[in-house]
Formats: C-alpha cells, structure tokens, sequence
C-alpha cells in the first residue's frame, strides 16, 4: 500500500511545497548580511591597500598584515568595523536584487518540457543579475568605501559620517545625487567580471583536477576547484576594482575630479605606482571570496530549515 503525503510537506499533485520567492530573495540578502559581519574586517583592509600610495604619495602600507596591525593600533578592535553598516546594506541591495533578477531569467528561460538554460545562457544570465545588482548597490558601495578610508586621513580631513543612512542622507545634500552612482560602470564591470571569471574558471579547475586522476568527484575537489577558481577571479577583477574604489573615493580639485573616468584610474595607477599596484590588497580580496561565500551558504542552509521546520512541515 503506498504512502500517503502530509497535506502540510505537500502542495498541488503531491509535489513538495517550497518557500515563496520572496521568501528566497530575503533569506539571499540576511545570509549575505551574515557573512559580511565576519569578513569585514578584510574589506576594510582590502579598500586602505588600494588607496594607499596614490596620487605618488609614500605607501602607508607594505603589506596586508602591516595594514590590519596598523590600523588597531590607531583606531582599535572597533576600527576593523568601521563601515559594517554599509557593507551590510550593500548586501541587503545588491545580493538580493541579483538572486531575484537571476531567478526570474532562469525561469522565464527554461524550456516548456523544463529544460533549463545551457552554460553559455546560464552564464548571461548570471553576468546580467549581477551587473544589475551591482548597479542597485552602487550607492551602498559609495558609502561602504568612504567610511573605509576615513580612518586613514588626517582629522580636518575626515567625512565622519556616522553610519550608512547619515552617509547617503550627506552625499545627497552635499554633493548631489548622481554622486551615489559615482563609479557605477567599473561597480558592474566588476560584477561581470567575476560572474564570468568564476564560472568559466571554476568548471575549468574542476574538469582539470578530475583529468588528473588524483582527484573524484567529492569536497575535496570542490573546495580545490573553489580555491582556484577564487584565485583566477581575484587576479582577473581587481584591476577594475582598485578603479572603483579610487572612484568613488574621490575628492573635487579646484572644481574637478581627481580622475575623469575609469581608465584614467588604471593609466595614473600603472604610471605613478607601478603596474602591480593594480593588484594592491589582493591578500585580503582573496581571503575574503572563499569566507564570504561558505558563510553565505551555511546562513542561508540554515534559515531555509527553520523556515521548512516551522511553516512547511505536517
């Protein structure tokens, strides 16, 4: 005698009820939130490395450790927080906005036998929801670099913003409010980038470890393909987002910005810094991808189980 469903595990034809969509984008945005309050710290650092040494001023900093040791001996354990409410609110914006952009195109691509989209169109998709999102969270990041790197300057030169809404609530009155989309273009190039980056090189390290023969098909090739894919997306997007972060950090001279566009960033950064300056503070960027991302993971495992436990189950 076959078993009968739980009315409360089973929706419509006995297929097993699932959380709303909008339920899925929530749960996207606090596993984000989640994961950033571990790792901010490396984006603090992370952004003082790219701004250190501009403009042929002395480096403040030779290396990522010297940066994360000096910057507690001045502003102390709060110090490595500085910004923890913009970085969260870019979460909040941006990886939200790419989940349900990425989930509405999958859908609407997948065939009418349920088919889904092939690489080629998964990764369209992919590089779309995350320019997308990156373009939403624009004005987050705005905020999250400037409070980044006021630490670094000197007293009377400091923005002091108090968290992220004092910060765009400023930037509006002061400045304007194109200035919140300020660096928008390498914000997305950036989101392209590494869609594209992790997808190509990741599926690439993986096959290449399987070929090897010491590797099958388990974690440990994941996590060994993960590293190596992270590592290929950190060397490949950098470049665009040192441009985003001097960028956006900028400050009017005489009525002119300090760089006119993107480009402008990369030319001065190779002619006055050297050409690996391109690729300052790639320790903490590369620290961070691989955290960020199991975290991220986890909290989200963990909440779509609460959610099951409390509203799905019979």
């Amino acid at each position: 005698m076959a078993a009968t469903a739980s009315p409360g595990a089973s929706g419509v034809n006995g297929k097993p009820r699932t959380s709303p969509k909008s339920v899925k984008f929530l749960f996207g945005g606090l596993a984000g939130m989640g994961a950033t309050v571990f790792v901010q710290p490396l984006d603090l650092v992370k952004n003082r490395m790219q701004l250190s040494g501009e403009g042929a001023k002395t480096r403040e900093y030779k290396t990522s450790f010297h940066a994360l040791t000096s910057i507690l001996r001045a502003e102390g354990l709060r110090g490595i927080y500085t910004g923890l409410s913009a970085g969260l609110l870019r979460q909040a914006t941006y990886t939200t906005t790419r989940l349900g952009i990425y989930t509405v195109l999958f859908e609407r691509l997948t065939g009418a036998d349920g088919t889904p989209p092939g690489f080629l169109l998964k990764a369209l998709i992919g590089m779309t929801a995350g320019a997308t999102g990156a373009f939403v969270g624009t004005p987050a990041e705005v905020a999250l670099i400037r409070m980044t790197a006021d630490g670094r300057l000197p007293a009377d030169q400091r923005r002091g913003y108090k968290n992220v809404f004092n910060a765009l609530i400023r930037i509006v009155r002061e400045e304007g409010v194109p200035t919140l989309w300020r660096g928008c273009i390498p914000t997305m190039a950036r989101a392209v980038v590494v869609n594209a980056a992790q997808l190509a090189s990741y599926s690439q390290s993986k096959q290449f470890l399987l070929d090897s023969g010491y590797f099958s098909d388990n974690i440990l090739c994941h996590f060994c393909a993960s590293m190596i894919s992270g590592l290929v997306t950190t060397a490949a997007s950098m470049p665009v987002d040192i441009a985003k972060t001097r960028i956006q950090n900028m400050r009017m001279i005489d009525g002119k910005p300090e760089y006119k566009n993107g480009l402008d960033v990369l030319v001065k950064v190779v002619r006055y810094e050297g050409f690996f300056s391109l690729w300052k503070g790639f320790t903490p960027y590369y620290a961070r991808l691989g955290p960020h991302t199991v975290l991220t993971f986890i909290f989200l495992e963990q909440m779509n189980k609460a959610y099951k436990r409390l509203f799905l189950s019979g």
